[in-house]
Parts: C-alpha cells; sequence; structure tokens
C-alpha cells in the first residue's frame, strides 16, 4: 500500500511540473514549471535516442569530483551546512558565467529556497523570496543551453525557468534534484521510449528523468547532498513555500587546489 501511495504521489507531482499548474500564466513567473505535455516528453525522449550518447561515460564525467583547477562553489545554507557544487562551463557557458558572477558580487546572499518539494528538488536563486522575481547578470532573459550528456540526475544543478516555449527564460533562478532512484517512476519513463541505458544509469543515480532535454543543467553537487535531503524534507505550505525560512547566507566562488 505505501509504494502505491508513494507512486501515486509521484505521478501527481509530474503532473505539477508538465502541466504548470497554472502559474505559467504569469509572464515574468520563473520556475522549474512548465506546460509541456507528455506528448513533448515522449518525443523528446525519442529524440535524444536518436542521439550517440554513451550514457555511462557521460554519468561517470558528470559525477565525477572537480580536478585541481576547476572552478566551484560553496553554497553556505543557515542552520544547515554548506553544498558544493562543480560547474559545466564548456556546455553552460551563459548559466556557469551568470551563477558565478551573481555568486561573486553577493547577489545570492540572504536569499531563501523558495520552493521545495521533497523527492522532486530545492529551487532558489529569487531575491524577492515569491518565484517571481530575479533577473539575469545581462538584465535581460537569456536562453537554454541543453545537452544530451548532460542528465537531471540527483544532485544535478539547474537554471529554473518558464519551459522550452518559452525561451529565453532563464534569470537568476535555480534547482538541485533531490529525487532518490525510483522503480515504477522508472517503468513509467520506459514507456515514454527513454533509452535503456539512460534509465540503467537512472538506476544508479536517481534524479528527475521528465526534466531531461528541457532544462539546463550547468553543475553538479559533489559534496553535501545531505543537506539538500534535509531542506527537502522541511514543512512547506500549500505553495511549496517552507515554513521557516531556509536561508543561503553566501557563495563562495573558488579554484580547486
Amino acid at each position: 500500500m505505501k509504494k502505491i501511495v508513494s507512486f501515486l504521489t509521484l505521478m501527481l507531482i509530474l503532473l505539477f511540473v508538465l502541466t504548470g499548474c497554472g502559474e505559467e500564466k504569469t509572464a515574468n513567473k520563473t520556475s522549474t514549471q512548465t506546460t509541456n505535455t507528455s506528448n513533448t516528453t515522449q518525443n523528446n525522449a525519442k529524440e535524444d535516442s536518436k542521439v550517440s550518447v554513451d550514457y555511462k561515460q557521460a554519468a561517470q564525467k558528470q559525477m565525477a569530483k572537480p580536478e585541481a583547477g576547476e572552478t566551484v562553489a560553496i553554497i553556505h545554507i543557515k542552520e544547515y551546512g554548506e553544498v558544493k557544487v562543480k560547474f559545466f562551463e564548456e556546455v553552460a557557458p551563459k548559466a556557469v558565467q551568470n551563477f558565478v558572477t551573481h555568486a561573486k558580487e553577493g547577489y545570492y546572499d540572504g536569499v531563501t529556497f523558495h520552493r521545495v518539494i521533497n523527492q522532486f528538488m530545492i529551487q532558489g536563486g529569487d531575491p524577492e523570496g515569491t518565484g517571481m522575481g530575479g533577473e539575469s547578470i545581462w538584465g535581460t532573459d537569456f536562453e537554454e543551453e541543453l545537452s544530451p550528456e548532460l542528465v537531471p540526475y540527483r544532485g544535478s544543478l539547474c537554471m529554473a525557468s518558464r519551459g522550452l516555449e518559452n525561451s529565453p527564460s532563464l534569470g537568476s533562478q535555480f534547482f538541485i534534484t533531490q529525487a532518490k532512484y525510483d522503480d515504477q517512476m522508472a517503468s513509467y519513463m520506459q514507456g515514454y521510449g527513454y533509452p535503456a541505458d539512460l534509465l540503467e544509469e537512472y538506476k544508479n543515480y536517481g534524479g528527475y528523468l521528465s526534466l531531461y532535454g528541457q532544462y539546463t543543467v550547468f553543475g553538479q553537487v559533489y559534496e553535501g547532498m545531505e543537506i539538500v535531503d534535509r531542506i527537502a524534507a522541511v514543512q512547506t505550505d500549500e505553495s511549496d513555500k517552507p515554513v521557516q525560512d531556509v536561508v543561503i547566507e553566501k557563495v563562495d566562488v573558488i579554484i580547486v587546489d
């Protein structure tokens, strides 16, 4: 019975993501919600399966620890701890530049994670804390930077947006995927034509595959996922906002020794 309830909850969240629950009607709303239908998800999966991708090798590269000389960020979260992320500048240069510059200039200092859904993601980066604010370092929205080799596995750092049909719509908001592997979700995605080797990596790393090919993955958590899990488990209100603010104290950008 618990497994059935868990799966129904998962499907409700999936429906929430795919339909947008009406919030996409707000023109300047930046969120992970999108008006894409499940048919679009299926078509995207089939298109991605035509691209020659070694998902195992790509996943190992995505999950690898940063090497000496690489730029990383340390997100200090008040009363929780540190979450460390590495970047994929070669694939998503604008998203990385945007996040790093904002971080260095203190843009994210004092900003909250305003939207939290357990077994999905935690979202922040809006100075207003409403999900309706924030802007890029250029003052205007910029476009998605997608790669079939970067997958929204558990711990992926992604740009929040209003979906591909509204591109460009990237500003300052970001989210970290938190979902763990779910076999029934895997079966569901298999039915939509996701490649078998991609699903195998999903089994290894978890994540939220319905976002694959639709949202910019520009970084990966390499240390501190237990902090992300703690945040994902906090009590939230009906709009998925934490009842008690989860605050980013600061974001340090450093070079790995």
